[in-house]
């Protein structure tokens, strides 16, 4: 199945020349991977290319610390991707624990599960349909109960290395469904890809190779194999240095899947079915220590920026897959004996010259099935020369290349214009001051927050399934778990609560009798204060929307004051720290007060009615309503003070458009500016000022539609058009 390269550039050197004259100055160096010759049959040294000097060790050195430095900040430190991938374990294990009943099982993948935060990272759900069993012999079947699940039998004889058919051998109860994915061939049926995967395709959502969905989420809807699969038992017999036992243990007891997507020269392309790995691919991307992960995202960072860069999608040719692979491979072989910061630039470069050499030879070899050549669809005839071509130009300006990529460049530069200046690679610098590893704490919690705040997770919109999320919860608070993961189960809880709390009230509150009424107000008002403990400020402002739906201004206003006099204190900037409170208190004590203080902004869930004045707002695109605190606690205190304090509202009122108009990124950051604006718009007209909630209605359209709500604006601005026309 390998194709090989084009006779001119087998074993001939191109016509070009790239190698350098012999006075020719040496580049940035052309890094260590290029110094000692390994007999590893990845180290690229069948490249038609001439030897250069070794560069100066120290400068390498240097260079690569500052690169690792670099990296840390913008890739993450150990410390920010342990946050990152604790939380997502902890997604994926609450929401399949949650479904079980359903018999939905999820597998969260792609960068974003492997850690990495770098623009355009995704995630991908692969959704197992737990209603088949999947086996590669007959012999595999008699080990299950099938039930009422259909056995399907993996036929690879006339499908290339990584793929397989899917005879169906045994269906119960879903003649239907598989007289709709399936097709017949020679007397046999088996199921389609291209249909199943189209069976779940909906007008919102466009196909992505296996996936459907919009960015950034894809959805793979696949089979779990139940055993592995024989074409990649080689992977257990060379797995004697990396990974760990332990690793390759889990790995071929968690199988593989089967994801809807054919060989584009596979002669049952439509209906073939690829062996996807993620799940194992996931465990050794966790595996990796900090600096191979670095070298990971620094290949992504190098594919993105200088590579494919000024390249079309549809144009290009290598992907992070492939960039994956490579490294992979290279941990493997043992080519690089210690994974270092001190040598993150060798490890890049060694990585980068087996990637050449793939291109080279046209072939790179599938991890677990090396018989998969994953270039041979693309990567051929002059494609590949131009490929080849491209990457060679880098290849001769050595580490230099990198200067071509905007977010590494700095951390290159910094070395060569200060050669002797201090470079710390530890996370916790010991030339810090306690004040700055206050400051370093304080962005990591900041750093979990909006983990949490942006993990994938989808609220109930039933009673029923909140109370069944919230047991789901509390069981899985009795496991071990990281702290992390621990804040991420209690911040669940707190959304429980709200959601709870305002079900409660929106289907009790005008249909049963007084008794009744009050135990669910006594219940609710409870769940709403015990939450406001667990969390954050912010959290509070949800007890004074459920006391204005039900009438009680007075203590929503007392809520209201003493919440925005603690947001007042809440958003100083975190880079002035108090010195002389410091000095009062000790560094736990001060930095568990500053983490208590930090806000967020405040989420109105779409289908959960909150308050009547926003529920257009909520049934925009967006499933959740974001809104500053702030600004919210000014709405309140106007809704409230309507009916108490005409004059408080008019204040109120003015101090909103002002903290709206001259606010600069304070309280409202820039993305929450077009709801800022609204709710401004809403509020001077429910005072009668329709010139100037006409204003500001057309400000929220001129911001960043970050809320998605410029249907509703539109829809408010018309009826003030129509209203005044009357």
């Amino acid at each position: 199945m390998c194709r090989r390269y084009p006779q001119t550039l087998q074993g001939e050197t191109p016509d070009d020349e790239r190698t350098a004259p012999e006075d020719e100055p040496e580049p940035l160096g052309d890094v260590a991977g290029e110094e000692q010759k390994s007999n590893n049959h990845f180290d690229g040294d069948d490249i038609p290319v001439r030897r250069r000097r070794k560069p100066h060790e120290s400068g390498i050195q240097r260079l690569s610390e500052s690169v690792y430095t670099g990296l840390c900040r913008e890739v993450g430190t150990p410390t920010e991707v342990t946050i990152r991938r604790d939380v997502m374990d902890i997604v994926e294990t609450f929401r399949n624990r949650k479904s079980s009943v359903d018999g939905d099982y999820a597998i969260l993948s792609g960068s974003r599960r492997e850690g990495f935060r770098l623009e355009g990272s995704d995630v991908d759900f692969m959704y197992s349909d737990n209603r088949f069993i999947v086996v590669w012999d007959l012999d595999q079947a008699q080990v299950h109960e099938l039930g009422k699940r259909t056995l399907l039998l993996c036929d690879r004889s006339e499908s290339p290395p990584g793929y397989t058919l899917l005879q169906v051998i045994l269906s119960r109860g879903m003649t239907a469904e598989l007289n709709e994915t399936g097709f017949k061939m020679n007397n046999n049926f088996y199921i389609s890809s291209s249909k199943y995967r189209q069976s779940f395709l909906s007008v919102s959502y466009t196909e992505h190779g296996p996936c459907i969905g919009r960015y950034p989420m894809d959805f793979a809807y696949c089979f779990h194999c139940n055993f592995w699969p024989p074409s990649a038992s080689s992977w257990i017999d060379r797995s004697h240095s990396w990974p760990q036992r332990q690793v390759v243990q889990e790995i071929v007891r968690n199988r593989c899947h089967l994801v809807a997507i054919g060989h584009k020269l596979g002669r049952h392309e439509i209906h073939e079915w690829r062996i996807s790995f993620s799940l194992a691919e996931q465990k050794l991307v966790y595996s990796m220590n900090h600096c191979q992960f670095l070298t990971y995202g620094l290949l992504k960072n190098f594919l993105k920026e200088v590579i494919s860069s000024g390249i079309a999608d549809q144009d290009k040719l290598l992907c992070s897959y492939h960039i994956k692979t490579s490294v992979f491979w290279v941990i493997q072989q043992n080519v690089i004996p210690h994974w270092c910061p001190q040598n993150i630039l060798e490890c890049f470069w060694i990585c980068f010259k087996l990637l050449l050499k793939w291109v080279y030879e046209g072939v790179c070899p599938n991890f677990f099935i090396p018989e998969n050549n994953m270039f041979l669809s693309k990567i051929h005839g002059e494609a590949q020369k131009l490929l080849f071509n491209r990457l060679y130009e880098l290849y001769e300006k050595g580490i230099a290349c990198l200067l071509h990529s905007s977010t590494i460049r700095p951390y290159v530069m910094k070395v060569l214009l200060n050669p002797k200046q201090y470079i710390c690679i530890d996370e916790f610098n010991p030339r810090q001051s306690t004040l700055e590893i206050c400051k370093t704490k304080m962005h990591l919690h900041i750093t979990l927050l909006m983990e949490i705040k942006y993990s994938p997770f989808i609220l109930p919109l039933d009673l029923h399934s909140c109370i069944q999320s919230l047991q789901t919860v509390e069981h899985l608070l009795s496991f071990p778990l990281t702290q992390y993961q621990v804040v991420w189960l209690q911040k669940q809880k707190v959304v429980y609560f709200h959601a709870i709390a305002f079900q409660l009230l929106n289907r009790w509150n005008n249909t049963c009798a007084n008794k009744m009424k009050y135990k669910v107000d006594k219940m609710s008002c409870q769940m709403l204060r015990v939450a406001a403990k667990f969390d954050r400020i912010s959290d509070i402002l949800y007890l004074s929307m459920y006391h204005y739906r039900t009438s009680r201004y007075r203590k929503a206003l007392s809520i209201i004051e003493k919440t925005k006099a603690k947001l007042a204190q809440t958003f100083e900037s975190f880079n002035s720290i108090d010195s002389e409170r410091f000095r009062e208190r000790s560094l736990e004590q001060y930095f568990s007060a500053k983490r208590k203080q930090i806000t967020r902004d405040i989420q109105l869930y779409s289908g959960l009615y909150y308050i009547y004045e926003l529920i257009p707002e909520q049934s925009g695109k967006n499933r959740v309503l974001c809104i500053p605190p702030l600004v919210m606690s000014y709405m309140l205190e106007i809704l409230c003070s309507i009916h108490t304090n005409t004059k408080r509202a008019q204040r109120a009122l003015n101090d909103l458009q002002v903290l709206v108009q001259f606010d600069q990124e304070v309280y409202i950051y820039k993305i929450y500016k077009d709801i800022s604006w609204q709710i401004l718009g809403i509020c001077q007209h429910i005072f009668g000022d329709i010139q100037s909630a006409l204003f500001s209605y057309q400000q929220s359209l001129r911001q960043s539609p970050f809320n998605r709500i410029q249907t509703v604006t539109l829809m408010r601005i018309r009826d003030i058009m129509t209203s005044t026309q009357a």
